[in-house]
């Protein structure tokens, strides 16, 4: 009854509506903008502490997840760099405050890939490609980007529902251009998925509306896509035994076969299986605020993205002021400190967030007229399909633990590989290497590998869908230096068919 009462209220139907208009508040629409950025706050402050400390497993119910007062604020002040799930958003949104709301990815490419801050996984490939001259959507491409299945859009893409209420298609659209930066394919529909939810949280009160209709901004026969009807599948099968879907969640989707650090580990930072976690959290939570973030980080992996991530799509739900108190204590004592590598605080945030989406109202049909908001509702609409490595499958991952000092030869056999490894500089100064790669005796390119961290390439070496069978790769380094160090540290290869081999012959040879 509820569930009826509160989409007719919306003029909503249950299983998706034509375009009707929504009317609020300033006041109502603020306050749910303002849920879903407090909500990443608290949720990544929250599960912080256990971010990748529990791979492969859940985190126990005697283990106690810490809550204590000024935790917020602790944080903000003295980790910083824990909120990247908030200062790589806010890269995107000063873009929009700055060169308006049509400005072109290239701004926000240019802006991300020279911004100060630290980057991981696809997010710095996705840099060190556009500072190659790699730009979107080449840059997260998956033949130019072996992390495109990874997390990162999943967690920088809140802006795009925020900024878009009750308009999934419009954050989808903003999605295509910013989350091809650096991800593509099921790395890219994590970020569809997430923006999806946080444009219908506007809209509708129902945690499970919201995350099954936004569902329907994926294709059907994607991996992420099947792998989320399955956890609303199983939590109808298991409606109160969220361990029981967890257990199925690592029996089918948990196998990382794309992104090199999770491939033969328990280590798992794609974006699929994480955003499992996100809507257990949210479906097991039943729109109880410290539920939701408690079970997201409970899941384990990137267990601090998780709950941000649940707990943002929550509090749009919700609104900010029903947040409980508990949740909230420390809260506006941090809402005034710029994040880190922003000129920005969360006070900032939702007046410029505000702005941006009556802005996007507008622009799609809506009204704004003095404190009345009329928004022109959209359906959930899949977006195009993409599948990242299709046909890739992780063959073989050998040690290499060995500095490349003039020339190195790997022979393979197989469709692709990834080398792994670090630049690094014994003294003070930064350093550039260059090499060059040759496969099968023709070079297939130069590449530039710094020791400066911010401007690393993440993955040294990689191809991929190459013609099946045996391969030589060369690697040939054009200016070694006595004062720096390039250390190749392992390579994975790929074949064109699953590995059903689970045993070895020459083991200790």
């Amino acid at each position: 009854m509820k569930k009826s009462l509160t989409c007719l209220l919306l003029g909503i139907s249950l299983t998706g509506w034509s375009q009707q208009t929504v009317r609020m508040t300033k006041e109502s629409l603020q306050n749910k903008l303002k849920g879903g950025w407090a909500g990443q706050v608290i949720g990544c402050t929250f599960g912080g502490p256990t971010e990748f400390r529990y791979n492969g497993t859940y985190i126990q119910d005697y283990q106690a997840i810490p809550w204590p007062e000024g935790y917020i604020r602790q944080s903000m002040l003295g980790s910083p760099s824990l909120y990247d799930d908030l200062y790589m958003d806010l890269t995107f949104v000063d873009v929009f405050e700055k060169k308006g709301i049509d400005a072109p990815v290239a701004e926000h490419a240019k802006a991300y890939a020279n911004a100060d801050y630290r980057l991981w996984h696809a997010n710095q490939v996705g840099r060190y490609n556009i500072l190659n001259g790699l730009m979107p959507p080449e840059s997260g491409h998956w033949k130019n980007n072996p992390q495109a299945d990874a997390i990162d859009f999943q967690i920088e893409a809140d802006f795009a529902g925020l900024m878009s209420p009750g308009m999934p298609k419009t954050a989808t659209d903003i999605c295509d251009g910013i989350g091809h930066i650096m991800n593509y394919g099921d790395g890219w529909y994590g970020g569809v998925y997430m923006a999806a939810m946080y444009s219908l949280a506007y809209v509708s009160s129902d945690v499970n509306y919201v995350v099954s209709e936004a569902l329907k901004t994926i294709p059907e026969k994607s991996t992420f896509h099947r792998c989320i009807a399955d956890v609303i599948r199983w939590h109808k099968q298991y409606p109160d035994d969220w361990k029981q879907t967890w257990f199925e969640v690592q029996k089918k989707w948990s196998s990382d076969r794309t992104v090199p650090e999770g491939i033969f580990l328990p280590f798992n930072i794609d974006a699929t299986v994480n955003a499992a976690y996100v809507v257990i959290g949210l479906l097991y939570g039943k729109g109880d605020f410290g539920k939701t973030l408690e079970i997201s980080t409970r899941c384990g992996q990137d267990s601090d993205c998780n709950p941000a991530s649940a707990g943002g799509v929550l509090g749009a739900i919700i609104g900010y002021d029903k947040i409980p108190d508990f949740w909230k204590r420390g809260l506006k004592e941090a809402e005034d400190i710029d994040f880190r590598f922003t000129t920005m605080s969360l006070n900032d945030v939702y007046s410029i967030g505000l702005k941006h989406a009556l802005q996007v109202i507008e622009k799609q049909g809506g009204k704004v007229s003095g404190n009345t908001v009329e928004i022109r509702t959209q359906r959930a609409v899949p977006v195009r399909f993409e599948e990242s490595f299709p046909g890739h499958y992780p063959k073989e991952k050998q040690l290499i633990d060995k500095n490349l000092e003039q020339d190195y030869v790997l022979d393979f056999e197989g469709i692709g590989y990834v080398i792994n490894g670090e630049a690094k500089k014994k003294k003070e100064s930064e350093y550039v290497f260059r090499a060059e790669v040759y496969l099968d005796g023709r070079k297939v390119e130069e590449v530039s590998l710094p020791t400066l961290f911010r401007e690393r390439r993440f993955n040294f070496f990689y191809g991929y869908d190459l013609k099946p069978g045996k391969h030589q790769l060369r690697l040939k380094v054009l200016n070694p230096s006595p004062d720096h160090d390039l250390r190749l540290s392992y390579v994975i290869t790929f074949d064109n068919q699953p590995n059903t081999k689970t045993w070895k012959t020459d083991v200790g040879r």
